[in-house]
């Protein structure tokens, strides 16, 4: 990350404490190295009886520089690795060194911290097999042995404060995993949490927080894991939960892997929160790196999303002389030594956005991102998370499927390509047969375009699943038809695509697939371009269809006034029949921002004065797919019942 970057996300992670310090975003050099300078503080070996394992039990604890005995503290109590002791921290984390060096720079509140024996039983050394079922479900036991017999004991032989606001855990990997099951388990005893690279042993969100909301009466959330980390799904998965209930949080992510140069960086940034007033409001913009994309390819780390929608991206390009992003706005990426390009955006919309690398000044697909098509070429495309967007996540439901087939159209005397979905069940259930939507894509893409960018069979997966929608055949022909570009919307088009409908798709698609035949059974819809190709053929065909749905499309005028009015005039002479066919006419629009909404909004006003009924809907999001798909979520809703 270049240093403008670091220093601005510096002045803005001051403001997180009061009194406002210098923060740094990742540990400088030497904050792990002993300085002979500094006042140290002191490590000791406590031992303590423990009831719940029935026996003496030991750990280390530090006491910061200029202790006293008078004075009270709040603690810290650091967890271990599954293959670490007591002394796994004090051997190969330094703590009391980072501690030490941050004490001096006056970055830390003073407080104690105990570093225990995680494995609460009576052989509790990392020796033999540490995967043993025994030792692991000692990890588990610590629960009861850090809360009845190691709290106490601290409580009363130190002068440490005793209410929860006061008691911080923190632990890594094996450790993390204990953090996140014991502090969030008991929100009572403890206000601040540090999990770093949690382990498999950290139980599943809707287990940790079965009711969520109870986590802001934490402190302090922080969740962190190495770029590199192969142990991240079981950090991220958390966060997103909290995400997902609105939970502030830090998860920061920094370079690196399963390992103390992680830790050691974790506890340098975590322990200077600790005990202070924090702004929570700051949290998503605290992380050093970003999740990759889920549009990635397989293993490339970056595209990277930031929690507060920025994208970072680095490319290799030893030769180039500059290198951009096109993201609609473009941005200009700098070079190391090594040849890498790297830069971040500004904090982009949550949806779906094509984009392209500009090599000198030459637009290419980055070979780090799967590409798709659209733009009228293929371009890469990234997914910003937003809230909302649960509706087409992949879950665990029954899933359908995604079928590519060709055919032959006498109407364009070539082959053309179309994608299908069938529904959960269709292979095993060869007797039951399904009701149909023709759904199009918009100009500049294809028949991929709602497979793969629209996420069809996830919504259709997900809504099936919640009983809200019917099983149905979803058929995604290809659009374009006759000549391309701006002329795939003039009139001689839209009877070409009504001919190739009505001739190749439809008889394709019902003898090929168990297809239920007849009006009641059969819907069309389509976005922007694929809007009006699905006005023009289901005014002119409502006896074929029950259900019309026109996303963020309507006329353009004045382009196609005249095929408006022939439409318009069609409708008017044919109102009775349209409107005893079309028991669903759908209309949706991104909002205000949806470059079709004008049009759209004199398209209605004809509707009205028509006397046509239809619904109406807008979705903020402007003409993009975020909006579509929740158009496709919607509509889908009402079809054939």
């Amino acid at each position: 990350m270049n240093k403008s970057v670091i220093w601005a996300l510096g002045l803005v992670l001051s403001g997180m404490f009061v009194p406002a310090q210098t923060f740094d975003q990742q540990a400088p050099q030497g904050f792990d190295v002993e300085n002979a300078a500094v006042s140290h503080g002191k490590i000791d070996t406590i031992q303590y009886q423990s009831k719940t394992v029935g026996t003496t039990r030991r750990a280390l604890i530090y006491t910061p520089p200029g202790f006293k005995k008078n004075e009270k503290y709040p603690v810290l109590y650091l967890l271990h690795g599954i293959g670490g002791d007591e002394k796994e921290w004090f051997n190969q984390g330094k703590p009391n060194i980072i501690l030490d060096n941050l004490y001096a720079q006056g970055k830390l509140q003073p407080m104690i911290v105990v570093l225990p024996n995680g494995r609460a039983m009576k052989d509790d050394r990392a020796t033999g097999n540490i995967m043993a079922q025994d030792k692991v479900e000692a990890f588990a036991t610590f629960e009861k042995d850090l809360l009845t017999d190691l709290i106490p004991f601290v409580e009363k032989k130190y002068p440490v404060k005793k209410d929860r606001e006061n008691r911080a855990l923190a632990g890594l990997s094996m450790g993390g995993g204990q953090t996140q099951n014991f502090a969030f388990g008991n929100i009572d005893k403890f206000a601040w949490l540090g999990a770093f690279s949690s382990a498999p042993n950290t139980k599943e969100p809707n287990k940790l927080l079965p009711n969520p909301q109870d986590a802001l009466k934490l402190k302090l959330i922080f969740i962190s894991c190495g770029d590199a980390d192969g142990l991240m799904p079981f950090s991220k998965r958390t966060s997103d939960y909290l995400r997902k209930n609105k939970i502030p949080h830090i998860f920061y992510i920094e370079p690196g892997g399963h390992d103390f140069k992680v830790w050691k960086n974790d506890l340098y940034i975590f322990s200077q929160l600790l005990f202070k007033p924090v702004d929570k409001t700051k949290f998503e913009g605290f992380t050093v790196l970003g999740t990759p994309a889920a549009t990635n390819i397989r293993n490339a780390q970056y595209p990277q999303i930031l929690p507060d929608g920025r994208v970072m991206f680095k490319v290799k390009a030893p030769e180039a002389q500059k290198v951009q992003i096109d993201l609609g706005k473009k941005y200009d990426l700098k070079k190391d030594a090594d040849g890498f390009w790297t830069g971040t955006t500004d904090p982009q919309s949550g949806s779906f956005h094509y984009y392209s690398l500009l090599i000198d000044g030459v637009a290419v697909a980055d070979p780090s991102s799967e590409t798709f098509y659209g733009m009228g070429r293929y371009a890469s495309g990234i997914d910003i998370p937003f809230e909302g967007d649960d509706f087409y996540a992949l879950k665990d439901v029954p899933h359908g499927d995604i079928r590519i087939k060709n055919f032959y159209s006498k109407v364009t005397n070539s082959w053309r390509r179309i994608f299908i979905y069938t529904p959960p069940g269709y292979d095993q259930n060869p007797a039951e047969s399904y009701p149909a939507l023709y759904i199009l894509h918009g100009g500049g893409e294809d028949e991929s375009g709602w497979a793969n960018q629209g996420k069809t069979n996830l919504i259709l997966d997900n809504l099936i699943a919640e009983g809200k929608a019917k099983k149905m055949v979803i058929i995604m022909p290809d659009a374009n038809i006759g000549q391309g570009g701006i002329r795939n919307f003039g009139e001689r088009n839209l009877q070409m695509f009504e001919k190739e409908l009505k001739e190749s798709i439809i008889p394709f698609a019902e003898s090929n697939y168990r297809i239920k035949k007849g009006k009641e059974n059969r819907a069309l819809a389509g976005l922007s371009m694929g809007g009006i190709y699905t006005l023009y053929a289901g005014i002119q065909n409502s006896e074929m269809f029950s259900g019309l749905g026109v996303f963020s499309s309507g006329y353009m005028l004045p382009m196609l006034q005249d095929v408006a009015d022939k439409q318009y005039k069609f409708l008017n002479e044919n109102k009775s029949a349209f409107s005893s066919n079309i028991r669903n006419f759908w209309i949706s629009m991104g909002g205000k921002d949806d470059i079709a909404y004008e049009n759209g909004q004199k398209m209605l006003k004809e509707l009205d004065k028509t006397g046509i009924k239809y619904t109406y809907t807008d979705y903020p999001g402007g003409h993009t797919w975020p909006v579509w798909r929740n158009s496709l979520h919607q509509f889908a809703q009402v079809l054939f019942k």
